[in-house]
């Protein structure tokens, strides 16, 4: 008096025929394909996001204000006459000092000023010896400032 219950009509049985086994396996052709195309972008990407400039961003602290209510400190240097090592006029802010005098007053202005106002932006007139101006940005740094060397942008850039 058995019955098999998979020949039943309505029983759910079996299916004619046979079923496809279950394939465990992964295909990972696609995955090394796309892998491969990431790692390409990568490596072309990677020298482009990098930059030799040096940027000090701002830093946000409660009650604080991001500006400061003193001048940034300006050094300008104008060639008067002759070629390369010729004779240079030093203006620190409007006034003009002597080369001699850069110095001692960059560094006295450093102790009256914090720690984030400490950058020189160095002007240089554009007939000035490059030699002279590295000179001036080696006696800032020395001062203890960063420097900024601001230019104008060609046009169309």
């Amino acid at each position: 008096m058995a019955m098999n219950i998979a020949s039943s009509p309505g029983g759910g049985g079996r299916r004619r025929g046979r079923r496809n086994a279950v394939m465990a396996e992964i295909n990972v052709t696609p995955m090394v394909d796309v892998m491969l195309v990431l790692l390409i972008i990568f490596m072309v990407a990677a020298p482009l996001m990098t930059s030799n400039i040096d940027i000090d961003l701002p830093v946000a602290a409660g009650g604080k204000s991001a500006s400061s209510n003193q001048p940034p400190l300006t050094l300008s240097v104008k060639r008067t006459s002759g070629g390369c090592n010729s004779n240079v006029e030093l203006y620190l802010g409007d006034t003009q000092i002597a080369p001699a005098d850069l110095l001692p007053k960059i560094k006295a202005i450093r102790e009256t000023r914090s720690e984030s106002e400490s950058v020189v932006y160095l002007r240089g007139d554009k007939d000035v010896c490059y030699a002279e101006m590295m000179k001036l940005l080696g006696e800032i740094r020395a001062a203890g400032y960063k420097a900024n060397i601001v230019i104008i942008p060609e046009q169309g850039s």
